[in-house]
C-alpha cells in the first residue's frame, strides 16, 4: 500500500471519528431538551461547534467537508442522517 493511500486512509478515519463524536453530542443535546423533535439542523451546528473547539482534528474535518460529501454506505444522505432520532422516524411511520 502506497504512503498516499495509506496517508488517505488515516484522514478518513480521523474525519470518521469527528463525525461520531458530533453525532454523539448532537444526540446528548436531543435528549437534554427531552426528546423534542424540529432542532435536528441547530443540534448538528451546536455539537459541531462544540466539538471541533476542542479537537486538533478541526481542520482536517472542515476540509473534508469543503468537498463534495463521499455518500457511505451507513448514512447515505451524509452525516446529517444520523441527527434523526430513531422515535421521530417511528412516529412518522406511524402517521
Amino acid at each position: 500500500m502506497s504512503s498516499q493511500v495509506r496517508r488517505q486512509k488515516q484522514q478518513a478515519l480521523m474525519i470518521e471519528l469527528v463525525e461520531r463524536k458530533i453525532r454523539a453530542r448532537a444526540q446528548q443535546i436531543y435528549e437534554e431538551r427531552g426528546h423534542v423533535d424540529g432542532f435536528a439542523v441547530a443540534d448538528w451546528v451546536q455539537a459541531e461547534s462544540e466539538v471541533l473547539e476542542k479537537s486538533i482534528l478541526a481542520p482536517l474535518y472542515r476540509r473534508s467537508r469543503q468537498r463534495p460529501p463521499q455518500q457511505t454506505e451507513e448514512f447515505p444522505s451524509g452525516a446529517m442522517a444520523a441527527v434523526v432520532a430513531p422515535d421521530a422516524v417511528a412516529a412518522e411511520s406511524r402517521t
